[in-house]
């Protein structure tokens, strides 16, 4: 009606408080508008940079792309937790999950389960006894080299030394040097010895670690902290090719550090320099390269990276877990060898594994850094623990000092000319492996790169490959399937030297089998085909990360 106000009642009371608050104390209104105005350009700032940086760093196709496959994952995500799609999704996976219960967990009258203590302890002749029973089970013949990786072993009298070093310092534990000054030594002496394979300069250190992944969570903590107390860097970035070893997104995980993953050259299948470099930026705290990288056993340019590196000063690690002792002894063994170690001022830490082409037990590995400052940033410490000083320089406390011993036993008993002679059988069993897959196998199978030290993957255009990989797990292989692109690789150990001439046989016949079967470009049907063929299809990976937890679950089940 004329002369009266749309505002309802309420809003024209509030808007009377505020004027008249404003009357009382006008700087009040104003430092409200202006913490408000502050509140939304910090928020703008920090999302405008957020989004700078990522057009810089993958382009605008690049940042379109990401963001087309963010919607396709989150639809297709949204799509299985559907009512009616949801619960037979389930369905299959309690399926697979069920099926791998029944090949991984011993079941029926014959087997005995051990879930609670024995009343009375057992005999030592009953422990025995049965320890020699769970020795017998069926397992993958690695001593006649059919298994890649996983099992690298150095001989009988390299073993039976270690057995003995077991033995005498199995109560050992390297958090109480004052009680075991023995481990300590042989400790500072494994980390000096593979220092000093890496052309390490004066005041390099190291430490060691119960693994690959333990070192590299240890590298990318030590960067961390070194950036935050040189730079206040409060959101770290590491670059890591899309190759490089899962442990680093374990890292990322952990300890709240993005991680960007870069893609390879097709044809070198090597880290992708430009694009390592559109991403660097203020929060970059590592770069990353491997030596060689895990699926395809290629090693990515160091020296390139080192440039990067050393122009925007950031650290640089390299990985050479799986490189380990053969890298240092390639060009010795006649081998071709690009730089890798300290030699290239740019690398600041390496991660090495003497578990693996080291032959020592189980459960070592060596992280060396140029300086002990740079060590130090990844120690422990605390004052004010009522139970005293602590400090440690790795994620575990008390270690087996064992370990330790045994380490120390299987470089002492192979030195240098142990490590070149099996550099030599090692790479060369690779080398024929890598030729007979290309004079032999051609065009039915290609190999992946130039691999240079212990592992060959191969593919195939015309096959499926995880066909082929089904067809050589029947013949007793137990070899790495691997994704984007499938793929297969054999990672060469000393049990492989002379098995190479009944691979490449096993692998013709396992190509001819798939082509038989009528494999060329037909749907897979095997185990690993199964569960790779649907990996690779599936743009939402939340089916085959719940198998993944179910598989776990099920190494604990009784």
């Amino acid at each position: 009606m004329p002369g009266t106000s749309r505002v309802p009642v309420s809003l024209r009371d509030l808007s009377s408080v505020k004027k008249a608050a404003a009357r009382r104390n006008p700087t009040l209104i104003f430092n409200l508008d202006l913490l408000r105005n502050i509140v939304f350009l910090w928020f703008f700032l920090r999302y405008f940079r957020k989004s700078v940086r990522q057009l810089r760093g993958r382009g605008i196709l690049g940042s379109a792309i990401a963001f087309y496959r963010f919607i396709q994952r989150t639809a297709y995500g949204i799509f299985l937790n559907a009512p009616g799609i949801r619960g037979r999704v389930q369905t299959q996976v309690d399926e697979a999950l069920r099926k791998l219960e029944d090949k991984l967990v011993p079941k029926g009258p014959g087997v005995t389960r051990h879930t609670a203590l024995p009343s009375d302890g057992m005999t030592p002749e009953a422990i025995r006894a049965e320890l020699t029973t769970l020795s017998e089970m069926h397992h993958a013949e690695w001593e006649k080299g059919q298994v890649s990786g996983a099992v690298y072993h150095g001989g009988k009298e390299v073993l039976d030394l270690q057995a003995e070093a077991y033995r005498m310092f199995a109560v050992s534990n390297p958090l109480h040097p004052d009680v075991f000054p023995g481990v300590r030594k042989m400790e500072a002496e494994v980390v000096a010895m593979v220092l000093a394979m890496f052309n390490a300069p004066q005041g390099a250190a190291g430490i060691t670690t119960s693994g690959g992944t333990e070192s590299i969570l240890m590298a990318c903590l030590s960067a961390r902290t070194k950036a935050y107390n040189e730079r206040g860097v409060t959101e770290p970035e590491i670059i890591v090719p899309v190759t490089v070893h899962a442990a680093f997104d374990k890292a990322g995980h952990y300890f709240g550090i993005t991680v960007h993953h870069v893609a390879i050259d097709p044809i070198t299948l090597k880290v992708d320099l430009r694009a390592v470099a559109r991403l660097i930026n203020y929060n970059t705290i590592l770069l990353v390269g491997s030596a060689p990288n895990f699926p395809h056993g290629i090693i990515d340019d160091i020296a390139g990276l080192s440039k990067l590196a050393l122009r925007k000063q950031i650290p640089l690690h390299v990985d050479a877990c799986l490189g380990s002792f053969l890298l240092p002894f390639l060009s010795r063994a006649g081998h071709p060898a690009p730089p890798f170690d300290f030699r290239v001022k740019g690398v600041t830490s390496i991660s090495c594994d003497t578990h693996k082409y080291g032959f020592a037990p189980k459960g070592n590995s060596v992280l060396m850094f140029r300086t002990t400052a740079l060590r130090a940033a990844g120690y422990f410490v605390t004052a004010t623990w009522p139970g005293g000083v602590y400090a440690s320089p790795s994620l575990s406390g008390s270690r087996a000092g064992a370990i330790i011993a045994g380490t120390w036993t299987a470089l002492m008993q192979q030195g240098e000319a142990g490590y070149l002679s099996a550099t030599r059988e090692i790479v060369g069993a690779a080398r024929n492996i890598e030729r007979g897959i290309r004079e032999r196998l051609h065009p039915d199978l290609y190999i992946l790169g130039e691999p240079l030290v212990s592992v060959v993957a191969f593919s195939s255009k015309t096959l499926n490959i995880y066909d082929v990989a089904d067809e050589m797990s029947a013949k007793g292989w137990h070899l790495n399937a691997l994704q984007s692109p499938p793929a297969i690789h054999i990672a060469c150990t000393r049990p492989t030297v002379g098995a190479e001439e009944k691979f490449l046989a096993d692998l013709e016949a396992a190509v001819q089998g798939v082509k038989l079967k009528g494999g060329e470009g037909k749907a897979a049907s095997g185990d690993t085909a199964a569960l790779y063929g649907v990996a690779g299809s599936l743009p939402n990976k939340s089916v085959i990360n719940s198998m993944a937890v179910g598989f776990i679950d099920t190494l604990y089940k009784v």
